[in-house]
């Protein structure tokens, strides 16, 4: 089996896409068709159910898929412990989500721009399921995750940082200055981002707890649209502490007293028995470092 055939198969069972595939390898759709036909005929069996405009893997392509991805990385490996003597390089393919990015990672960015010019990052924002199932997949090699739970199925993973979280309105809201308690906020007009967020979804959850019908947000799609709505006292949020630091120093928030009786943990994952190259493992230590800091 050629080295060349194995990574398109491996990139075909990942998306289930030859249009996909071929886009993100480069090829001619024709090229990479005509590669898995190439894999199929030496290996005597079909890896691909055709349906119609869709494909599924066959139970032969389940078994041969992890054992490709072992040889792949293998490579890589190998690769990089010839080479290892030059600058790092590759492509790293990175899930994150919208408060990390803007407010967690630029510091690591900016780090490996300056450093590591070699190594081409990929920051593809996604919430928490969608990004565990890209790296279970293998879409992403690592994935940023900011939530209650540590420990993932089929994923391996290390908390970066407990990530603190803030109730914040717009300066003079009736609840500002005194204790709040859970029962005071079920009547509030509740501003948020999309559903899929983990504070957004634990906050919910423990508003629901006390409501006598499902409490309703009023959902924008991003942290600073969020953040502009709370400021002109269309409501109260939830918010990553970090995400509203400045607001908060400059008055044009203020944050509610009360405690979340959850908290998230900002971690770092890839999928469980992967090998990672040289590029990946510097990407996760300064990830470590760089945002542990600060914590």
């Amino acid at each position: 089996m050629e080295l060349r055939l194995l990574v398109t198969f491996e990139k075909v069972a990942t998306v289930l896409s030859f249009t996909q595939a071929a886009a993100e390898l480069k090829y001619a759709q024709s090229s990479v068709t005509s590669q898995i036909r190439a894999l199929e005929s030496s290996l005597g069996t079909e890896l691909f159910d055709r349906l119609g405009s869709r494909i599924r893997l066959t139970e032969a392509g389940e078994r041969l898929l992890p054992y490709a991805r072992q040889i792949i990385e293998l490579s890589e490996e190998a690769r990089a412990a010839v080479v290892g003597a030059q600058e790092p390089a590759g492509t790293l393919a990175v899930g994150t989500m919208e408060s990390l990015t803007s407010y967690r990672l630029p510091p690591l960015l900016e780090f490996f721009h300056h450093r590591y010019p070699g190594v081409r990052l990929s920051l593809r924002t996604t919430l928490g399921d969608e990004t565990r199932q890209a790296l279970r997949q293998g879409t992403y090699d690592v994935g940023f995750l900011m939530e209650e739970e540590t420990e993932h199925v089929g994923l391996e993973s290390e908390v970066l940082a407990v990530e603190p979280l803030a109730l914040v309105a717009a300066p003079g809201h009736p609840l500002a200055g005194n204790p709040v308690g859970t029962a005071d906020l079920v009547r509030q007009p509740l501003l948020a981002t999309e559903p899929g967020c983990a504070y957004r979804d634990l906050f919910e959850r423990e508003l629901n707890s006390l409501a006598a019908d499902p409490v309703s947000f009023m959902e924008f799609g991003t942290i600073e649209a969020t953040k502009r709505a709370a400021a002109a006292g269309l409501g109260i949020s939830l918010l990553p502490e970090v995400t509203v630091a400045a607001e908060l120093a400059e008055g044009s928030l203020v944050r509610l007293r009360w405690e979340p009786p959850f908290t998230l943990r900002t971690q770092l994952a890839w999928r469980a028995g992967k090998r990672l190259p040289g590029h990946v493992r510097l990407f996760v230590e300064q990830a470590r470092k760089l945002v542990s800091e600060q914590g």
